[in-house]
């Protein structure tokens, strides 16, 4: 055998030594370590996977007083000092396996190749070498709940599976109104939000698979499901409109006013309650984006002493808060880059998270600022399915790729990437898996990254479909957006043509002179691929109806921008006709997505992402 295993990620060095190892009745999983216990998780993953591809199991022991050939894998923490302290090294050899490592972690971080290599060749493994360890040392996904879509618990318990495979060791859980404050429930009441026990759970689920489940409470901006409420609006910087970067001009309230005491009051006491529920010494207090500040209530101070003293100051107050339970505190860095003159009044023991995600986000020069200025940081690229249905998969992938490039330059002690749910998270739950898989493998080793192929890894590791088709269908819908011939920032045209009047789509240059054919016939490629996949997850049946969903969204764009883009060269009563088909096409549509939303997903946020939906059709009664 002289074809490297596909490995999602991929090992740093994989040496394939030309023999097998039949794994056969009768050995055990020896435990040899200081605390055996540390490792009994690890070694139950293993047996696990091997009863699931074999009729036999493995028992786990520990100690030395073992006859050494009735060991089929041996799990060793061992003291070398040429190893990592999240590395391992594996060697799978005719007469057994051996897998050493200097942590528990780094064992966790063996298995997870094992099982890989067990999925793909069940009990006749090649013989090989495997020297491997990580990038970054912590590499994280997050995921908003807060934006209409809050898993339920056991579907957050599989998604926290699949990413510890992928060796991923953080993840962080996007809150703004989604988590249960009892002194708060006027907030979260129609929200089916994360109780403290769910996370306390999660929270223990996490440990035993190596990821740290960090506390996420944006605390500044992002505020309008707190501030909408009587109770709260006292404490809203503004209720007039302001401007944003990207030329929209929203209504608040927005922010939290950073002069108000009652301001901080509110986030202390939030923090108090949200963080014993986390074995974490992390919180992600958040404080993006907040354009409004000094367009309202703080506009005075902000004058007399500048908008960035007023964030800092509002800022460093909230870190204090977090430092009273012994937190370290993390923070979204994109204010402080608009405003590099405070960056020196930063504490160095932050920890800011430098975002940027598209292909050409200036991430290099941000990362380089922080570095400069001894700040520690993360890059944050992101999966790019937002604002998309289907993803964006080139701009996922180069996005991915240039993010760790800027951060080992630069020295980030971190790779978090953020997958977020804007304007009713209609992106069902497959879309992002290209993202957070392609991430995985970026943020383990850059180099061996770019050897797999993704589609075929994503395939296998993410779907369980040894066909290759369901990865290459995901890579390929996430690509559709590029045949309209329409330029788009931060978001798919398809996903535009959506959430847009008729007469805005009519209007649009590119659109007008362009004809949605070439994107319809892809999309029937994508139908063709989905119905030769053999997906074998438990969940098979259902993400066959995910993908089928987005396609039909897709398609539905499509035909919405023909409809649109007709004008005067269709009769009134062809007109008239397709606006009718589309809205059948709508109610079906709303009824599937309603019906896969609560495979997976708690029903608070359902009816909003429903009611975007329902405005999709809203032109088609006119």
């Amino acid at each position: 055998m002289d074809t490297l295993p596909m490995l999602l990620p991929a090992p740093r060095q994989v040496t394939l030594t030309g023999d097998r190892c039949s794994l056969a009745p009768g050995k055990l999983i020896l435990l040899d370590g200081p605390d055996p216990q540390v490792l009994l998780f690890s070694g139950l993953q293993f047996q696990h996977r091997l009863q699931a591809c074999s009729s036999f199991t493995w028992e786990v022991a520990a100690g030395s007083a073992v006859p050494a050939d009735q060991v089929g894998l041996h799990l060793q923490i061992t003291s070398t000092p040429a190893l990592h302290p999240q590395g391992y090294r594996l060697s799978i050899r005719s007469g057994g396996i051996h897998l050493q490592a200097a942590s528990p972690a780094g064992i966790f971080y063996g298995i997870c190749t094992l099982n890989q290599l067990v999925d793909q060749y069940g009990v006749e493994l090649p013989t090989l070498e495997i020297e491997d360890f990580p990038d970054f040392p912590v590499r994280g996904a997050l995921l908003d709940i807060s934006r209409n879509k809050v898993p339920r618990l056991e579907h957050l318990e599989r998604f926290v599976d699949l990413l510890a495979s992928w060796k991923i060791n953080q993840l962080q859980l996007y809150t703004e109104n989604t988590f249960a404050y009892r002194r708060h429930p006027q907030v979260w009441q129609s929200a089916s939000p994360m109780t403290g026990q769910d996370i306390l759970e999660l929270d223990r689920f996490c440990q035993e698979r190596q990821v740290e489940l960090v506390p996420n409470q944006n605390s500044f901006a992002h505020m309008e499901r707190w501030l909408c409420h009587p109770d709260y609006i006292h404490l809203a910087e503004t209720t007039g409109s302001f401007s944003t970067p990207w030329g929209s001009t929203p209504t608040g309230p927005y922010s939290l006013c950073p002069v108000d005491p009652g301001s901080h009051a509110l986030i202390a006491s939030l923090l108090d309650e949200l963080l014993p529920h986390f074995s974490s010494r992390m919180v992600n207090i958040g404080c993006d984006e907040t354009f409004d500040v000094g367009t309202g209530r703080s506009r005075q101070a902000c004058a007399e002493r500048g908008f960035a003293r007023v964030y800092l100051d509002f800022l460093l107050g909230l870190v204090a808060e977090a430092r009273r339970h012994g937190r370290g505190v993390q923070f979204w860095a994109d204010m402080v880059l608009r405003y590099p003159e405070i960056i020196d009044d930063l504490p160095k023991d932050l920890l800011a998270l430098v975002w940027g995600y598209e292909a050409d986000s200036p991430l290099m020069e941000r990362c380089a600022l922080l570095q400069k200025a001894g700040l520690a940081f993360y890059v944050c690229p992101g999966t790019s399915s937002w604002l998309s249905v289907a993803g964006r998969t080139d701009n996922a992938l180069a996005n991915l790729k240039q993010a760790a490039r800027a951060g080992l330059q630069h020295g980030a002690g971190g790779y978090l990437v953020p997958d977020w749910g804007d304007l009713g998270h209609w992106q069902p739950y497959p879309v992002h898996l290209l993202g957070f898989a392609a991430g995985a493998a970026n943020a383990w080793c850059l180099e061996t990254a770019q050897q797999i192929p993704l589609d075929e890894a994503l395939s296998r590791h993410a779907f369980g479909d040894a066909t290759g088709e369901m990865g290459r269908l995901a890579y390929r819908l996430g690509n559709a957006y590029r045949l309209t011939g329409k330029p788009m920032t931060g978001m798919s045209p398809l996903f535009w043509i959506l959430t847009n009047p008729l007469e805005s789509i009519a209007r649009d240059p590119d659109l007008a002179q362009s004809d949605p054919a070439p994107v319809l016939v892809d999309l029937a490629e994508c139908r063709r691929q989905l119905g030769q996949a053999r997906p074998a997850r438990w969940d098979a049946e259902l993400l066959v109806r995910e993908w089928d969903l987005t396609i039909r969204l897709l398609e539905h764009a499509c035909h919405r921008w023909r409809l649109a883009c007709r004008g005067e060269t269709a009769s009134e009563t062809l007109q008239q006709t397709l606006a009718r088909d589309l809205a059948r096409d709508l109610d079906e549509i709303q009824a599937e997505f309603e019906s896969i939303w609560r495979e997976r997903n708690r029903p608070g946020g359902l009816a909003d992402s429903l009611d975007r939906l329902r405005q999709v059709g809203e032109a088609y009664a006119a």
